[in-house]
């Protein structure tokens, strides 16, 4: 057959891609219908849902846990990958929007799969005035929710209000627009 020699690596590719987005969930992270109180792990968290009280582990070494930020509000945002395309854009614009972001009374945690030392090489370039979690085994983002491919999270945001529940939600975000949109939020 012609062409069939480069045919089959795309071939590959493509079947490698179906088999990362298929559905690998235990069934013990369904909802339990025996058990109305479960919490089916596989949904997105929603506005209304407590913040899960989860331990920041931040590139300095301290740590900060999420119930001791009740009474402020607090922006939870999970990105791919350390200075890459769309998460440097991200980054920036929290950034760039860092007087507004502090006259709505806004923490900011930026977390993703890398290690303390790619997230300091990211700060230090950028600039950043926000921390950034160390989240290397994933339960920050899995207590989150948040789906990952290949190690990597998605790009979502949780705005989480004073009173420790859910204000907000971004399952979709678009880079460039994400701090302005965050900003909004919270003074609303």
């Amino acid at each position: 057959m012609n062409g069939s020699p480069r045919l089959l690596p795309l071939l590959v590719i493509a079947a490698l891609g179906l088999a990362a987005c298929k559905d690998d969930k235990p069934a013990s992270a369904k909802a339990d219908p025996a058990n109305p109180h479960a919490v089916d792990e596989s949904k997105p968290l929603e506005v209304g849902d407590a913040a899960p009280d989860v331990t920041l582990k931040l590139t300095d070494g301290k740590e900060v846990k999420l119930s001791s930020l009740k009474g402020k509000q607090v922006l939870v945002y999970f990105y791919p990958k350390d200075d890459t395309p769309g998460c440097t854009v991200e980054a920036q614009g929290l950034r760039d929007g860092w007087a507004d972001i502090q006259a709505a009374g806004l923490e900011v945690y930026g977390v993703s799969t890398q290690d303390a030392e790619s997230h300091k090489a990211f700060i230090e370039k950028h600039k950043l005035p926000f921390p950034l979690v160390v989240d290397t085994d994933g339960a920050v983002t899995k207590a989150f929710r948040v789906p990952t491919r290949l190690s990597f999270a998605a790009r979502q945001s949780f705005l989480i209000g004073k009173d420790g529940k859910i204000k907000h939600v971004w399952l979709e975000v678009d880079p460039k627009e994400h701090a302005s949109t965050v900003i909004a939020a919270a003074k609303s």
